[in-house]
């Protein structure tokens, strides 16, 4: 097993990681001491969790008052009476607004989206993980001061030298990375200035994970040069799948191997399978009202024992007067045979299935050990599911001790002190939207013939064009620039003042994408690169229609890390940074 390096920095400094889980969130830390080894710790105290030491994680809940004030968040947004508080002055509860941020392209939106619990009126997805981000940063400050010698001053001394490592899910983009930024700015984790935005970090829940199964010891046995690994995170919304190998053991370098994949099929979506059961089998009955007390009880109690598809399972929700056989309440509490519980389960088991089947097929090395991470991995029935038909494909899951206890924080930690991944592979293919000379002989181009014209050099062009920089499934090794030239003609130099580039994800099926009107739907724009070109040299030609004046550019991505980066350069290799 790999252990941590001492710190090479100059000054103390401090390494917060906030995992922020649909239904659960943790946090984790690394004090940095100049020349010593550093301890990865977790928050393991929180308000309201008083009498629970050593939880790690709290609800991811919020309450707000009728004015748009936070009333309470965290494991105190549970307390009695903060409930019976929050009904009597009418407060909104807000859980799940992680899925609000999501990206719609993921596996299975369709089985979350009408279930998703709107926002509070007038407030977007940022200011309320900005107002969570806010909490558990207080969570962290207070636990860190409390638990560490001279901790108000120890604070005080690193309040400006903090990193912040925030976790999302394999499907995330760049779209989110930057809204995760805002609301870590707008809640006042750190300033918005371009140092504040450098100290904002970020790593997918299926890297974190791998991490915490390295530094925990459970990936042993599968350190050997080649061999492949693959994890799966089952949290509260989505499951991510992730394979890698290990390319080198000392010093430790690992290279992930098939695109990741990301599926709306967290424990999220057994209880929305189960609201509509309900709604559906209560619809006539005298109980159809006590759906909701039903599912806190599912939730809380039912789902997560389950484990045997000939056991009867219950809902406590009443008194023992409570009494409809025709529905299967009997006594206070509904009866489910354990079939119709198996059935909420399996849209989520088979997903999952077939896509670590999938990965594994894609896999260049070959892979035997599969480790089930995250919240629902406690559930006894998806392990027990997924493991004899893992075993039935000739791979081993294994389920390590503490996987429900937020090993994401943990682990995205030990990502940012020591990232063994130098290697990751393109999640979507990228490209930029584009003009292109227009090819009589070409069919494609003359089934376009009617949208061409005529640039300032004479010769026709058609619009619409697509051009990839970066395939999906390429392997991009850390820190790895691809360019791209392009070029622009104008009949003036004061047409070329600016250029605009508009990076674009594809998310369809073909291998060589080349044109936005086919299949519009699967492009999306991720962001925008725009540059001041007034002094940048634009060289005077003559064609067929007169002088014109053309400027050659270069789109460059900057791949291999968590977080995609896009410039634009010119021959005097100047290049500006990303602009959203």
């Amino acid at each position: 097993m790999p252990t941590l390096q001492p710190y090479r920095g100059l000054t103390r400094k401090l390494v917060l990681a906030f995992d922020v889980g649909t239904t659960y969130s943790g946090i984790a830390y690394a004090l940095l001491d100049p020349g010593a080894t550093p301890q990865i710790q977790g928050v393991t105290r929180y308000p309201g969790q008083e009498s629970g030491v050593g939880n790690s994680k709290i609800p991811s809940i919020l309450y707000y008052s009728s004015d748009g004030a936070v009333c309470a968040c965290g494991a105190e947004a549970t307390l009695p009476q903060v409930v019976d508080k929050a009904e009597d002055e009418g407060w909104t509860f807000v859980e799940w607004f992680k899925l609000h941020l999501r990206p719609t392209s993921l596996k299975s939106e369709g089985d979350i989206r009408a279930r998703v619990p709107p926002l509070p009126r007038g407030k977007t997805v940022i200011d309320v993980f900005a107002d969570f981000l806010r909490y558990l940063y207080s969570c962290a400050q207070k636990y860190i001061v409390e638990t560490h010698a001279n901790g108000e001053s120890l604070w005080v001394s690193i309040e400006s030298q903090i990193e912040l490592v925030l976790s999302h899910p394999n499907g995330w983009e760049g779209n989110q990375q930057t809204k995760m930024r805002r609301a870590a700015i707008q809640g006042g984790l750190v300033p918005d200035t371009q140092a504040g935005h450098s100290r904002v970090h970020f790593v997918t829940e299926g890297e974190a994970s791998l991490h915490f199964c390295i530094n925990s010891g459970f990936a042993t046995e599968t350190l050997q040069d080649g061999n492949g690994i693959m994890i799966v995170d089952a949290g509260g919304g989505t499951v991510d799948i992730s394979t890698y190998k290990f390319a080198q053991l000392s010093p430790l370098a690992i290279e992930e191997v098939v695109a990741p994949d990301c599926i709306m099929q967290g424990s999220t979506t057994i209880n929305v399978r189960a609201q509509a059961f309900l709604e559906k089998k209560l619809q006539n009955s005298a109980y159809k009202d006590d759906i909701g007390v039903m599912m806190d009880c599912f939730d809380k109690s039912t789902k997560p024992v389950f484990k045997s598809c000939t056991e009867t399972s219950y809902i406590k929700f009443g008194t023992m007067r409570c009494n409809d056989p025709t529905v299967g309440v009997r006594r206070g509490q509904m009866l489910l045979t354990g079939s119709e519980v198996a059935a909420l389960f399996e849209p989520s088991i088979t997903l999952v299935m077939e896509s670590v089947l999938k990965q594994r097929i894609d896999a260049p090395v070959p892979v035997t050990t599969v480790f089930l991470v995250g919240g629902f991995a406690a559930s006894p029935w998806l392990f027990s599911q997924l493991q004899s038909s893992l075993q039935r494909a000739d791979l081993t899951l294994s389920r390590p001790d503490g996987h429900t206890n937020k090993a994401v924080a943990t682990g995205a930690i030990s990502h940012y002190l020591d990232n063994w991944v130098s290697v990751r592979v393109a999640r979507v293919t990228y490209g930029v939207p584009c003009i292109t000379t227009y090819y009589e002989t070409n069919p494609e181009h003359f089934a376009r013939r009617n949208q061409r014209f005529v640039q300032p050099s004479g010769c026709h062009a058609l619009p619409n064009a697509f051009d990839v920089v970066l395939a999906k499934g390429s392997p991009m090794r850390e820190n790895k620039e691809i360019s791209r030239l392009y070029r622009m003609e104008a009949h003036s130099r004061r047409e070329l003042h600016s250029v605009t580039a508009y990076i674009t994800a594809y998310r369809g099926g073909s291998q060589n994408p080349r044109w936005l009107d086919v299949e519009p739907a699967s492009y999306s724009p991720l962001c925008t690169v725009y540059v001041d070109t007034t002094h940048v040299r634009k060289v005077k030609q003559k064609g067929a229609g007169g002088k014109f004046f053309v400027l050659e550019y270069n789109v460059v991505l900057i791949c291999g890390l968590t977080e995609l980066k896009a410039q634009i350069s010119w021959i005097e290799n100047v290049s500006l940074p990303l602009i959203i």
